[in-house]
């Protein structure tokens, strides 16, 4: 059961109208939005790999992109926590300390999968034609799909808790909901890619 009245009182410290917050919420969305348009472009065109004139070299400047994009997006986040205020009786230790171990937990899945599926593999190189062999399935992969985005949304989730938060609470809520909506559409499209390419190994 969910306590609405906690829910009620907890986002009664967020100001949604604050231009701040907005910017924010326009930068969580965009982000996922940005990489999968540019990606299905260049996966249906090849416009991408032909101008700079490799799949490789692609993919690198998306991910470059991508990469500014997330720094931008952090900075908003912050941004957006600081103008708000805090809740009132979080400022404990073991509430900053328990953001904390959140946020390292997090950390570890994005470094895990960035070193597992490396720059190419972690920034879509499957749409650029830059198929792995297999499947990861090595550590954080054995233990969740998409730890990218599950880890970056705990660093979200942890950042809110150590500054008690409201705002980066539910900024973090919305971090969630766009990956979720990423990973709706991005799986099946993935999954086809690699079909189309079991197919033709079996076919020649």
């Amino acid at each position: 059961q969910v306590d609405v009245a906690a829910m009620v009182q907890l986002f009664g410290y967020v100001d949604v109208t604050d231009t701040g917050f907005i910017v924010a919420v326009l930068s969580i969305a965009f982000n996922p939005l940005f990489w999968n348009v540019v990606a299905r472009w260049e996966h249906r065109t090849r416009a991408f790999s032909q101008v700079l004139g490799s799949p490789r070299a692609a993919c690198y400047c998306l991910g470059a992109v991508i990469l500014v994009l997330n720094c931008v997006r952090s900075h908003c986040f912050t941004e957006a926590m600081k103008s708000q205020p805090k809740l009132e009786g979080w400022d404990w230790h073991w509430i900053y300390y328990s953001g904390l171990a959140i946020s390292a937990v997090g950390t570890l899945f994005v470094i895990s999968s960035f070193l597992a599926l490396g720059f190419t593999g972690t920034f879509l190189g499957d749409y650029f034609g830059i198929l792995m062999e297999e499947k990861v399935t090595s550590f954080p992969f054995s233990i969740l799909d998409n730890p990218m985005y599950w880890g970056s949304t705990a660093i979200y989730l942890g950042w809110s808790l150590m500054h008690a938060s409201p705002a980066g609470l539910l900024l973090t809520a919305v971090v969630a909901i766009s990956y979720t909506i990423a990973v709706l559409y991005e799986g099946p499209f993935t999954e086809e890619i690699y079909r189309r390419k079991q197919k033709g190994v079996k076919s020649k």
